[in-house]
């Protein structure tokens, strides 16, 4: 890489760095590629080599991408530093009935309530609520049956909270080993005596 490459690259890097920065949250890399003037293919290139130096370098913050957005966050090594200094209010976490609604509406999404309630086998009207109050889920539109029902789906913020990019990086479901196989009519065995 000639010098003025490196210049280039090096402007390109602060100037991304200066506006994660003041925007605080996460910014969608199609506007910033727009307010950066570059591709998104020139910036998707120093975005990677941004976060893989900030990684090998254990600096205080990381580059966080999800969906198609990416924001600059504490690194998770150095959070109980900033705590100990800014003693935030304690963040509610998420009760397990809010996990297991997230959960099914992660994996089956778009999903109505009556689908979520059907897997939870619980009414799920509270967790729904409380999970689209804090940002985790959405509305996706309706479902074209009786009643219309309404979809749910997840959103960056999902994302952004378990720290992956999308959903093809959540963990597969683990397979039920209590479930009984499932059989078709013919397919019951002979015993013998």
């Amino acid at each position: 890489m000639s010098e003025q490459e490196k210049n280039r690259e090096g402007n390109i890097k602060g100037r991304i760095e200066a506006i994660l920065f003041v925007a605080g949250e996460a910014v969608a890399v199609k506007d910033l590629a727009r307010a950066l003037q570059i591709s998104d293919k020139e910036l998707t290139g120093v975005l990677n080599k941004m976060k893989d130096e900030y990684d090998y370098e254990q600096r205080g913050f990381l580059l966080k991408r999800f969906g198609g957005n990416v924001q600059l966050a504490t690194r998770p090594l150095y959070s109980e530093d900033v705590v100990r200094l800014l003693q935030p209010v304690q963040q509610q976490s998420l009760s397990q009935a809010a996990m297991e609604t997230l959960a099914v509406v992660a994996y089956k999404q778009p999903v109505t309530r009556a689908e979520v309630e059907q897997v939870r086998g619980v009414k799920c009207d509270y967790s729904l609520q409380s999970l689209i109050l804090k940002g985790m889920i959405e509305e996706a539109g309706r479902k074209d049956t009786i009643g219309r029902p309404i979809l749910y789906r997840t959103t960056d913020k999902f994302l952004s909270h378990f720290g992956i990019q999308g959903l093809e990086d959540l963990p597969p479901l683990p397979e039920n080993e209590n479930e009984p196989e499932e059989t078709h009519p013919g397919d019951e065995e002979i015993l013998t005596t």
